[in-house]
């Protein structure tokens, strides 16, 4: 079954190791579809090394396994929208460009004063924190989220954890009603 909800997500979710494997394996268990384009993957990617130090061929890796797994997940010929677009950050406008040519329904984000409401309305679209898309799919199909959740504690061996130690780091990524509802239903 392919889902008819659609989101994109903003590059600023997908920067953090812990929240981005989280992200993609919720979007590879079809709760959702999960898209975006090159330039979301070349803001993080650029990001991650600048700050991290990751060496790029690895975050390349990482970017075609993100696009292998999830199904038509890249949003293209988009930038026509763009100057239509009026975000406190022209460097956003690539963003909602793509969700208005996906039709996607939210932008995932942690940036949420750089999507306004008013913008988006005008496209049918709504900015939500990572919190609180997680904490709604939670809502909708909590057995698939705590599967996704446990399958991701069980990936972490650099170090490895244990899930109270996962759950923490979740929590660090801005994840507190996330956490909170993982917590009482694990």
């Amino acid at each position: 079954m392919i889902p008819n909800f659609t989101v994109i997500y903003d590059a600023c979710v997908l920067f953090p190791n812990v929240l981005r494997d989280l992200l993609m394996e919720l979007a590879m268990r079809d709760l959702y579809r999960a898209k975006w384009t090159n330039e979301i993957h070349d803001e993080w990617i650029r990001n991650v090394h600048q700050r991290k130090g990751i060496p790029l061929d690895k975050l390349n890796r990482i970017k075609e396994k993100m696009n292998e797994h999830v199904r038509d997940c890249l949003v293209t010929d988009y930038h026509w929208i763009i100057p239509n677009l009026n975000l406190p950050d022209p460097g956003d406008r690539h963003v909602l460009a793509a969700a208005i040519k996906a039709k996607a329904e939210v932008i995932v984000t942690a940036n949420l004063k750089d999507f306004p409401s008013l913008e988006l309305e005008r496209h049918d679209i709504e900015a939500q924190h990572q919190d609180i898309f997680i904490s709604n799919l939670i809502d909708l199909d909590p057995v698939a989220v705590i599967e996704a959740v446990k399958k991701c504690h069980q990936r972490r061996r650099n170090p490895p954890c244990s899930l109270n130690e996962y759950l923490i780091r979740l929590q660090k990524q801005e994840l507190p009603t996330t956490v909170s509802m993982l917590r009482e239903l694990i």
